[in-house]
């Protein structure tokens, strides 16, 4: 069984269809949308602020997702708001193994690579990617149809169409493996 913890209340919310694989914990404020699947050895830990999954997004085996409260000392260097970052992650999403996304968002049909790190107050655009072992860095933004890499990340090249056709059927493969291992 997974590990489903509430902190100061809130429980996390997992969609009957969604897979969460044994040994993932899930901690509080937390979100996991239709046909979504979280893999084996994830943390997905929504205490400091809120954590939403939309559907049909695979987060792959060891991800570490957290998010960022306002409490951190504001200083003139500060990318952190005062009310922090949640970490948002749309629908039809692929995290490959070992990511860590950290209050940053993932918009729709977004790609992070295999120990990939995003950074506070950074985004992975629709149908941008983020390729494997990539940091980007905080407030730094990957736009839809461009694959970064590197440490810190830059823009590589854009998508072409067969980049794109495997962003969807990475998704839609996860989607099928977890209704098996549901069932």
């Amino acid at each position: 069984m997974p590990v489903l913890l509430s902190y100061r209340g809130l429980m996390p919310r997992i969609h009957p269809t969604a897979f969460v694989a044994q040994g993932a914990v899930i901690i509080g404020d937390v979100e996991i949308g239709a046909e979504s699947s979280v893999w084996f050895g994830c943390v997905v830990r929504g205490d400091v602020n809120h954590i939403r999954i939309g559907a049909r997004t695979n987060i792959q085996d060891g991800t570490v997702i957290h998010c960022a409260s306002g409490e951190q000392p504001a200083g003139p260097h500060s990318k952190i708001p005062s009310n922090g970052y949640p970490t948002l992650i749309g629908d039809d999403v692929t995290v490959g193994h070992m990511a860590l996304l950290h209050a940053c968002t993932i918009e729709t049909g977004g790609f992070v690579g295999m120990k990939a790190v995003v950074m506070d107050g950074a985004s992975v655009e629709h149908g941008g990617m983020l390729a494997s072992g990539a940091l980007l860095t905080p407030g730094k933004r990957v736009p839809s149809g461009e694959i970064w890499t590197g440490s810190p990340a830059k823009f590589w090249r854009n998508l072409s169409e067969s980049d794109q056709a495997q962003l969807h059927l990475r998704s839609t493969q996860y989607t099928r493996l977890a209704a098996e291992y549901r069932t």
